[in-house]
């Protein structure tokens, strides 16, 4: 299983190809490969959780510029029913 170091690296190697094909969708990065690519962050998060779950993967729109979160922001998932919320 990649780190999530892993999927950044990944998702750089494939920058120029995937800004060449897909500017502006949002990339779904799993096990240091492209998943696919979507028409929103919703979509992505969506497709990513129902199928590996809590991850490690990456989601980043293609050519924007990487955000940097401060330590203390964490992503929580919503549980519902016994299913995630995204």
């Amino acid at each position: 299983m990649a780190e999530l170091k892993d999927e950044i690296a990944a998702y750089d190697s494939m920058r120029g190809d995937l800004e060449a094909k897909f500017l502006g969708r949002w990339a779904l990065v799993h096990d240091r490969h492209l998943i696919d690519t979507y028409e929103s962050f919703d979509q992505a998060a969506k497709d990513a959780v129902h199928r590996f779950g809590r991850g490690p993967y990456l989601i980043r729109q293609v050519g924007a510029p990487p955000v940097s979160l401060p330590a203390s922001v964490m992503y929580r998932p919503v549980y519902a029913d016994n299913k995630v919320r995204v």
